[in-house]
């Protein structure tokens, strides 16, 4: 009988299983952070704007979990596309330690580049003890017309770490156009509102029309949905991420 390969965890790869022609001209991204404003965000534009999941993150560096959506089981850390439209996005549902953090950009990076993705767009929150309903931009050079969008400001001064900043910085090195979208979050528990102002500055920033009306009605329902990860969040954030202004 032969002996089976034990199978072998590398420090971190991009494996796609479907649809390898894809080609990203945006990309949007949302990692675990105060709110859980990026995962919710890139989630609903995942989910209104039709994107098929066609990659995931393989990484010793990821904590060992499976996620269930809908009864589903899927990837904690997804890569999705739109044909159509171009713009692919990045969930990640996991926290993630600082010591795996350059490897896991280094793949998202090399992977950037294979797809010739023209943009790279970070949505994530800022800890704070409520949402002011405000978006706040910043970005290697002024791309938008930000000071012509309502609700949207642009940052004069800040501090963005984790694989979040992590990824902007390569960005500058090079040639693909980093910015990120940021909003004040709840620091303790998830925050669909806040999330529903990043969605809304998409719309403004990209002339999408995506909806937000269930990110705001079902408040409650999603507070529900991402509670552990939540929690998982609050007890790492000190280590693995934070934005300041």
């Amino acid at each position: 009988m032969a002996a089976v390969e034990p199978t072998r965890f590398p420090n971190a790869i991009v494996t796609e299983f479907a649809d390898t022609d894809t080609k990203c001209k945006t990309l949007v991204a949302g990692f675990v952070g105060a709110g859980l404003v990026g995962p919710i965000a890139a989630g609903h534009i995942v989910a209104e704007t039709g994107m098929d999941e066609f990659a995931c993150m393989r990484s010793r560096h990821l904590p060992p979990a499976a996620v269930f959506i809908r009864g589903h089981l899927q990837h904690p850390f997804r890569f999705y596309s739109n044909k159509s439209t171009g713009m692919c996005a990045i969930i990640c549902e996991t926290t993630i330690q600082m010591d795996g953090v350059y490897d896991i950009i280094s793949a998202i990076f090399d992977w950037i580049k294979s797809k010739n993705a023209q943009e790279l767009v970070i949505l994530d929150g800022i800890a704070s003890d409520s949402h002011d309903d405000v978006a706040y931009y910043a970005a290697e050079k002024d791309l938008h017309s930000v000071e012509k969008s309502s609700g949207i400001q642009m940052i004069s001064r800040g501090f963005l770490t984790g694989i979040s900043g992590g990824l902007l910085d390569e960005c500058l090195l090079h040639n693909v156009r980093g910015s990120a979208i940021l909003v004040k979050a709840k620091k303790d528990g998830p925050d669909p509102a806040a999330a529903a102002t990043l969605v809304e500055a998409i719309n403004s920033l990209y002339r999408t029309d995506i909806s937000t009306e269930s990110l705001r009605s079902n408040t409650l329902q999603i507070g529900d949905k991402f509670s552990e990860l939540s929690k998982r969040y609050t007890r790492h954030r000190d280590e693995t991420h934070g934005m300041y202004m």
